[in-house]
């Protein structure tokens, strides 16, 4: 659920203090607990935890005529604030050493908790490069996983098509605000993942496409992920940067071989020669990360539900009455096969139908 405006304010409020980094506004956090005990704390206790500067800051309260841009942006459902404090706030991010204290979002809030894999490689991207990205990104996306970029052109761009065509979608992190696009060259891709996506930035609204924001929102994309996939990628580029933020995160990384006169290819075999996986299709990172779809996953429980036969639904019915679609979701079966199950049980005289479409167990006599 969304926090009350007022108290996103507070959040964003804290962000935009000059000084106050990161870091900081997490100790803050620790020792306080939320932004309004970190505001009505006194002048002493924050000069304990930060600058002097920022403290004069902090007790200076917040000015609210500033937050009317944030408000009115805040006003269109697809937007939101999500902060260390929300449930929904990304896990992942949380295993890394500088999380964001909070993020702006915009789009399908509920995919900052799916499990993804991050895409990146060269902005000069080669043709073969940009369908590798796109069918890979939509491979792994039919499998379960959402793919994780950065809305540059090239790789990026083909790896949000590719996981947008796929089930599990694509975010994009951007290193500027939420009201910009940047590239403007990506402005219809960044519409379509807002409406069948998401993306998301730390950075606050109006803030530009600096260089300096790049190499920092980098440390988002594969925070978020299970791993990360490198295309195309040049010696020296922005995507063996991330590449190396997700080894110290402790994330998997994995790169596709190319020619070896290819510029954008020695990026890549620099990485396989330090142990990055070399793969060649979608399903050699599902190995290596052991990842079984969801679609696998319900696929396997529906056969081996069926192959232990109607006891299998009386284990998961129990003794208590209850409807076809909780037993569909209990068991792992399809609502059809549970009707023909209960159909086959009600015969054997094993199970009931009661008022409201509800069945129970009968318990036979000894």
């Amino acid at each position: 659920m969304a926090a009350p405006v007022d108290d996103v304010c507070l959040w964003v409020g804290l962000s935009l203090i000059p000084g106050l980094g990161g870091e900081t506004y997490r100790k803050l956090l620790r020792a306080f607990g939320g932004p309004k005990e970190i505001y009505a704390a006194p002048y002493a206790a924050l000069s304990d935890v930060a600058d002097k500067k920022v403290a004069d800051h902090i007790r200076h309260g917040i000015d609210q005529d500033m937050f009317s841009p944030l408000v009115a942006w805040l006003d269109n459902r697809q937007n939101h604030v999500v902060t260390l404090a929300d449930a929904d706030y990304p896990q992942a991010l949380l295993q890394i050493p500088d999380p964001p204290p909070l993020l702006y979002v915009k789009g399908r809030r509920e995919l900052l908790n799916q499990p993804a894999l991050a895409v990146v490689g060269s902005r000069n991207a080669t043709p073969q490069g940009l369908a590798n990205a796109e069918s890979f990104s939509r491979n792994l996306s039919d499998s379960g996983l959402c793919i994780v970029s950065g809305l540059a052109l090239g790789i990026d761009a083909a790896a949000h098509r590719g996981g947008l065509d796929g089930a599990a979608s694509s975010i994009a992190v951007v290193g500027t605000g939420l009201d910009i696009v940047y590239p403007s060259r990506n402005h219809a891709l960044a519409h379509e993942l807002a409406q069948h996506g998401v993306l998301i930035s730390e950075f606050p609204l109006g803030t530009q496409g600096m260089a300096h924001n790049f190499p920092r929102r980098n440390r988002i994309i594969c925070g978020l992920a299970l791993g990360c996939l490198v295309v195309e990628a040049a010696i020296r580029s922005g995507s063996l940067i991330t590449a190396r933020l997700a080894v110290e995160q402790g994330r998997e990384v994995f790169a596709i071989p190319g020619s070896i006169h290819s510029p954008v290819s020695k990026g890549c075999h620099a990485l396989i020669k330090q142990g990055a996986k070399l793969v060649e299709c979608a399903n050699d990172i599902l190995d290596e990360l052991k990842w079984i779809s969801p679609q696998t996953f319900a696929a396997t429980n529906e056969v081996l539900a069926l192959e232990s036969g109607p006891q299998s639904l009386l284990d998961a019915l129990g003794f208590d009455p209850a409807g076809i679609d909780e037993l569909a979701a209990r068991s792992g079966l399809t609502s059809d096969t549970v009707c023909a199950m209960l159909l086959q049980l009600e015969l054997e005289g094993r199970v009931a139908c009661l008022p409201g479409g509800l069945y129970q167990q009968i318990v036979q006599p000894r």
